[in-house]
């Protein structure tokens, strides 16, 4: 039978330097709180129990995660990584393995806690390090002459010799959980900071004979923290180079990976293209021979084969079919679905609208709560007048219908199959199928009219 596993995440810091009423772990990596990345990872692992423990901030950080299938504990104060552990120890199965993770610390690999976990053998203790050109401000990974580990020493509190080396804890670490009460119960905070060091029950069980080991990950980018702006934004450009590497593998064509930014789920068929400057948010899927140009916004959208996307256009919660061409400068808003071989072009607006297979909304028109069927085109300046000021009413436009440009279509109002809206129309009662409806003024030539002239000063 299989030891179970508690899952510790520490979550309490206030993030003073991060300069923001929010609690550090609620700000955004690629879109998500840096939190909701660690639970992403944990819940892949299948822990028994998962602890998060929370404290500035106050409930806003569970209240951000009522989803979340995890035991919340508050940290009061807030005296150190010992003393956050020591709030959750209440909560914690006192068999198997407890595994300490932290809420900013997004980039951790599943691979690599599998890994870390796999090492744990029941009674030995399982530290992640890494090696780092630069180690100023991390706790020191002190060996014996032998090369096992004897303990950690924090930065602060390190000597010149100690500061010297490389080699750094990242914080995880895997425990045997039937010791746990016992070595939190020990921890003093004789130290520079006055807190209770977690680092400290290194010593305390290599004092004990229980081994320690260490193991590192494949990529340090997997053990950087956020502390401040500056490395927030460097995470979220390591996440998106990964991203965009993994787009390319899966045969993307990026023309420039540095310039993409996936803020969610991007799904890809083949030979798909995207320019540079792109951003795609929630769940985004993209057909066979899709191309998307540059500048342009795709939110919980979906794009089917063939599809060219022109730059600067925005697709939310929408769906565009096959072989269609959308942009330059659309804006596709939620609850519409193009059929096959629509064409949207510059400068077009479409809310909670269905348009048929082969139509056509080329310029300048705001088409919103609208049916619109089969080989429709759509003249330049035309707005389906949808809302009343109270209540939205819909637009049925048949198949063939042709809608002369500058026209109005005041709902709830229907156009007959293959009927013609002559240009400058205001149509406010229903058009019937296959004759010419308009609605203009007389034009007037007015004789003798001359132009006003500006005075002499």
């Amino acid at each position: 039978m299989t030891a179970p596993i508690t899952v510790v995440i520490l979550a309490a810091g206030k993030g003073t330097r991060m300069y923001s009423d929010r609690p550090k772990v609620l700000h955004d990596l690629a879109g998500k709180p840096l939190l909701r990345h660690v639970l992403h990872s944990v819940a892949a692992l299948g822990p028994a129990r998962t602890i998060v423990v929370y404290g500035h901030g106050g409930a806003a950080v569970p209240d951000a995660f009522r989803d979340a299938p995890v035991a919340w504990v508050a940290q009061e104060r807030q005296l150190g990584t010992g003393h956050a552990l020591m709030q959750a120890m209440p909560q914690i199965d006192p068999e198997g393995t407890t595994l300490v993770l932290y809420g900013d610390v997004p980039l951790i690999a599943v691979r690599t806690l599998q890994a870390l976990l796999d090492r744990a053998r029941g009674d030995n203790v399982v530290l992640l390090t890494v090696e780092l050109a630069e180690p100023a401000g991390y706790g020191r990974i002190v060996r014996t002459a032998g090369g096992a580990v004897s303990r950690i020493v924090e930065h602060k509190d390190a000597s010149e010799a100690e500061r010297a080396i490389r080699e750094v804890n990242t914080g995880i670490m895997a425990l045997p959980s039937r010791h746990l009460g016992r070595w939190l119960g020990a921890l003093g905070n004789e130290n520079v900071q006055g807190e209770y060091y977690l680092t400290d029950l290194i010593g305390m069980a290599v004092e004990e004979g229980v081994e320690v080991v260490a193991c590192h990950p494949a990529h340090p980018r997997e053990v950087l923290g956020v502390n401040n702006k500056v490395q927030l934004a460097e995470l979220e450009r390591q996440y998106q180079q990964q991203y965009a590497h993994r787009l390319m593998e899966r045969g993307v064509t990026l023309m420039d990976p540095a310039r993409i930014d996936v803020r969610g789920e991007l799904i890809c068929g083949k030979d798909v293209v995207i320019d540079v400057n792109c951003v795609f948010e929630g769940a985004v899927h993209l057909g066979d021979h899709v191309s998307v140009g540059a500048h342009c916004v795709l939110r919980n959208s979906a794009v089917a084969e063939g599809t060219r996307i022109e730059p600067f256009s925005v697709l939310d919660q929408a769906q565009a079919g096959p072989r269609g061409r959308i942009g330059p400068f659309s804006r596709i808003r939620p609850g519409t679905v193009l059929e096959a071989e629509v064409h949207v072009g510059n400068f077009v607006e479409l809310k909670n609208s269905r348009v048929d297979r082969g139509s056509k909304i080329n310029h300048l028109s705001y088409v919103g709560d609208a049916t619109v069927g089969k080989h429709v085109n759509i003249g330049a300046g035309t707005i389906t007048c949808n809302y009343d000021g109270a209540n939205k009413h819909r637009t049925v436009i048949g198949d063939d219908a042709f809608i002369g440009s500058d026209t109005q279509l005041v709902a709830p109002v229907a156009v007959g199959e293959g009927a013609t809206i002559g240009a400058g129309s205001t149509i406010t009662q229903d058009a019937p199928p296959g004759r010419l409806t308009l609605s203009r003024s007389k034009q007037v030539t007015v004789e003798g009219w001359k132009r006003p002239s500006k005075k002499a000063k």
